[in-house]
């Protein structure tokens, strides 16, 4: 299923909108998933602030890959 959509980051909005505006600059388009966001419109709660998530195809997991790591060792030294 190559064009299946897989989970490929979870965390904060803040870093997840990020992490997809950097994967698109190499033509991978994610979806993004807030399911806390999603659980309030409904009227019931469900996950949490912190977990949201990016999916991708399955097919650009290769691509998107340096991208995140490039991502987790930016975020790590600036902390």
């Amino acid at each position: 299923m190559e064009n299946e959509f897989i989970d490929f980051y979870s965390g904060s909005e803040i870093m997840v909108m990020k992490l997809k505006k950097d994967l698109e600059t190499i033509e991978v388009y994610g979806v993004v998933q807030n399911d806390f966001n999603s659980g309030n419109l409904a009227g019931f709660v469900g996950g949490t602030p912190s977990s949201v998530r990016l999916k991708i195809r399955a097919c650009d997991l290769d691509r998107a890959k340096p991208i995140l790591e490039q991502f987790i060792n930016q975020e790590h030294l600036s902390q």
